[in-house]
């Protein structure tokens, strides 16, 4: 499997409003935005590799837990976020800041919500087959 990520030295990143978009799967007007590092996936042909900032407006919240085909290693770098909620916000697991999670191919996870926002760091990967 070729690798779909190109030599890319240090170089600033810029956190401004501008780069930003509504990640796949998240619904229109979603307090959720990411930008792409590096790489792409494929869906179709489950291939490829993905890094890239997801960041959580404060008040983000998801109803429903998310599942995909790839896995998914997240590092949250600042804020705050909770984990399994019952999808009306109640109960969950709230974490902070510099907290990291791995999930396989179809590990569902979330909901999730963010009271005060959030930034994380993704690495998505296909399988090699």
């Amino acid at each position: 499997m070729a690798i779909t990520k190109l030599h890319d030295e240090f170089h600033s990143l810029d956190l401004g409003p501008d780069g930003w978009s509504l990640p796949d799967g998240y619904p229109e007007g979603s307090l959720a935005e990411e930008k792409i590092l590096a790489g792409t996936l494929d869906y179709t042909g489950k291939s490829g590799s993905r890094t890239r900032l997801l960041r959580f407006k404060p008040g983000f919240m998801s109803d429903v837990p998310f599942t995909h085909d790839y896995w998914e290693e997240v590092l949250m770098i600042e804020g705050d976020m909770t984990v399994g909620h019952d999808g009306a916000g109640n109960g969950g697991d709230r974490f902070e800041g510099m907290t990291y999670a791995v999930r396989p191919p179809g590990a569902a996870h979330g909901p999730f919500k963010s009271e005060g926002g959030a930034l994380l760091l993704e690495i998505h990967y296909y399988d090699p087959v």
